[in-house]
């Protein structure tokens, strides 16, 4: 399983890299116009970057990177060099946040040129992963595996879309789809680009790119903002498992939230009350598939969503009151198509091939079946569908590599965003980034349970990512594993 323009002008303009470097990493991208709407609307500009598909072999077989840039919007002389960014996923599609600078206040973002891209693999770049595309489409087993019968489902479909992986990809490119890999491509991207330094902005995944990316090429670091901070230490097994706690304790305050509104939704006036209607359908859909089509993996998949954005908390409340007081499936299909459960798998295939050859996983299914038994005692709704998720790594055609011991005593400055109840990466990696980098400064939003949403109009916030990008100045660090920082998130939705 997101300041004023005129200290611009004091601002180190970023020189260009050596001739050489930029030579040893890849070709010039030849820029032309995108087909992206959103960057279009930008004024952007689209291309290709040839890369090494093995790094160690810089000589031998290429791949294309899709790039997407808006430039800055300064004089030169107050130009503060590359942005490149990173959504998350892993899997996601990047070219868009080119545009994203715009949404940065009081025009921080108006001095960088913002670099979008497609990781290996991803969307535009070439080749494109792709495994099954029907694997998500529905009549799927139950998620939870109550019988052996059902596990054995499970772990049948989960092997039969790693052996269509193997089918139908490269080996070589699924062999170099790690986290390394990506970060050499973005040091090609910056080189290409003709920069001795580059500034990056990551959400989640995307975060631990950025940490692998500091380890490996500190010198190349100007400035990092980290927007919800993926913990090192459990990449990428256990952090799964760690996951599935903070959904479930998520989906509770949504059901707090819905309690609170049953003025609107009629649902209850306890979040007990709005829980028990919630695992009443559950239930009955185990039995009889709504419309024939929403089972309960159709319905935690789209309730899911409660767990990661408060945005969409008034759309899922809308949905299961339809569901519940009128009979209405039909909303809840469409959620379940929008949230991107049917159709092209190519952010998934990405998903698995980084995932499962970051680091080991166990390859004993034993093993997987105690640690979310387990789990599953305190995180009943999403362990089961986390599992299976991930599941196909037990049978994935590439090897495994080591993780990357990160290391940021090298980065001078960095600032980090995270609400203290995200669910997909839990605080503690925040505060475990924050040690591992002592120039890093964090920013904490208490009893927040939104993911990885900067710049979203929170003033507190938004402020000081954009001064911090204006003048490189962060706010005072202080002593301890703790935050330096502390805003209120914004205030729950209203229906």
């Amino acid at each position: 399983m997101a300041i004023a323009v005129a200290a611009l002008a004091a601002a180190a303009t970023v020189a260009a890299v050596p001739a050489a470097a930029a030579d040893e990493a890849t070709s010039a991208i030849s820029w032309g116009p995108c087909s992206d709407p959103t960057l279009v609307a930008a004024g952007g500009e689209c291309g290709y970057l040839s890369v090494p598909l093995d790094y160690d072999h810089p000589r031998g077989e290429k791949i294309q990177i899709a790039v997407g840039r808006v430039k800055h919007k300064v004089p030169d002389s107050q130009y503060q060099g590359v942005m490149l960014t990173n959504p998350g996923g892993p899997g996601g599609s990047g070219l868009y946040l080119a545009a994203r600078g715009s949404k940065l206040p009081n025009h921080a973002g108006d001095a960088y040129d913002w670099i979008g891209f497609d990781p290996r693999g991803v969307g535009s770049s070439k080749p494109a992963l792709s495994c099954d595309p029907n694997y998500f489409g529905y009549n799927r087993p139950n998620y939870l595996p109550v019988t052996p019968q059902l596990e054995q489902t499970w772990l049948q479909k989960s092997k039969s879309y790693a052996d269509a992986c193997a089918k139908n990809n490269s080996r070589a490119l699924l062999q170099h789809m790690r986290t390394t890999d990506t970060a050499k491509d973005m040091d090609s991207i910056r080189a290409a680009l003709g920069a001795d330094q580059a500034n990056y902005y990551g959400y989640s995944y995307g975060t631990y790119l950025a940490q692998v990316y500091a380890t490996l090429f500190p010198q190349r670091v100007r400035r990092m903002v980290l927007d919800s901070t993926v913990d090192p230490r459990y990449v990428f097994y256990q952090s799964n498992l760690n996951q599935d706690l903070g959904f479930d304790r998520n989906i509770g305050v949504w059901f707090e939230w819905v309690a609170k509104y049953d003025s609107v939704y009629h649902l209850g006036t306890t979040a007990g009350a709005v829980k028990r209607v919630f695992d009443e359908q559950l239930a009955k859909l185990s039995f009889q598939p709504a419309g024939g089509v929403i089972g309960p993996d159709e319905w935690l998949d789209v309730f899911l969503q409660a767990g990661y954005y408060q945005l969409r908390w008034p759309t899922l409340g809308d949905a299961f009151a339809k569901f519940v007081n009128q009979g209405d499936w039909q909303t809840m299909k469409k959620l379940f198509e929008n949230f991107d459960g049917v159709g092209d798998d190519n952010g998934f295939a990405v998903y698995l091939a980084v995932q499962c050859t970051d680091a080991p996983w166990p390859t004993d299914w034993n093993q997987w079946r105690a640690d979310n038994w387990r789990t599953f005692t305190r995180a009943p709704y999403f362990t089961w569908m986390n599992a299976w998720y991930n599941a196909p790594c037990v049978y994935w055609p590439a090897k495994a590599g080591k993780p990357v011991n990160v290391d940021g005593r090298g980065v001078k400055n960095v600032l980090m965003i995270d609400e203290t109840l995200d669910a997909p990466t839990p605080y503690e990696g925040s505060l475990e980034v924050r040690k591992r980098f002592p120039g890093a400064v964090l920013i904490a939003e208490p009893g927040g349970t939104s993911h990885a949403i900067t710049p979203r109009g929170n003033a507190c916030v938004d402020d000081k990512i954009a001064a911090y990008l204006t003048t490189g100045e962060l706010p005072p660090r202080k002593p301890g594993s703790q935050a330096d920082v502390t805003c209120a998130p914004l205030p729950q939705p209203t229906p």
